[in-house]
């Protein structure tokens, strides 16, 4: 049953490295099977790798460290508006509607996963790296996931008046 409101954003302690509650949301996104000590360690090394990616960067518009960069990321990837499905008279249509901040975060969150679980051979870390960086810069998976969910409410833009 979905709204229920839970306590689960109160209860959230900041992680240990950046004192940050959005990077512990971003921890229990990338833990599997309750292994969380392992989610820590995936999302620290990529930050890490982030860090030694920006010192070798010359760019005078960088982000400071590896946190800036993750926020900026985060930020790139979260998406405004969406198609959800709704019946109308028989009829099924793709009604674009606005996304919610909670929704946004949650959605950016998924998309720059898969993007680094789609890919295979190189260690997790690197892949969420290189995802993260990507997304920083406006490029990568999860960015043309959110470009096409931006393609898709355009296109549907007429049953906008359908949305409530």
């Amino acid at each position: 049953m979905g709204g229920k409101i839970t306590a689960a954003s109160t209860q959230l302690r900041p992680d240990p490295r950046f004192n940050d509650r959005v990077v512990s949301r971003f921890i229990n996104c990338v833990m599997q099977d309750g292994k969380k000590a392992v989610a820590q360690r995936v999302v620290y090394d990529a930050m890490d790798a982030i860090e030694a990616k920006l010192e070798k960067e010359t760019a005078p518009d960088k982000p400071a460290n590896a946190f800036e960069l993750f926020q900026k990321a985060i930020e790139t990837v979260k998406p405004f508006v969406e198609v959800r499905s709704k019946r109308i008279g028989g009829a099924n249509y793709q009604v674009p509607m606005q996304v919610n901040k909670k929704r946004q975060q949650s959605l950016a969150f998924r998309w720059i996963l898969e993007a680094a679980r789609g890919e295979r051979g190189r260690p997790m870390h690197q892949r969420l790296a290189e995802e993260l960086y990507n997304a920083a810069k406006g490029e990568g998976k999860a960015m043309q996931t959110r470009e096409q969910t931006h393609k898709m409410a355009e296109a549907n833009r007429a049953f906008a008046h359908f949305a409530n």
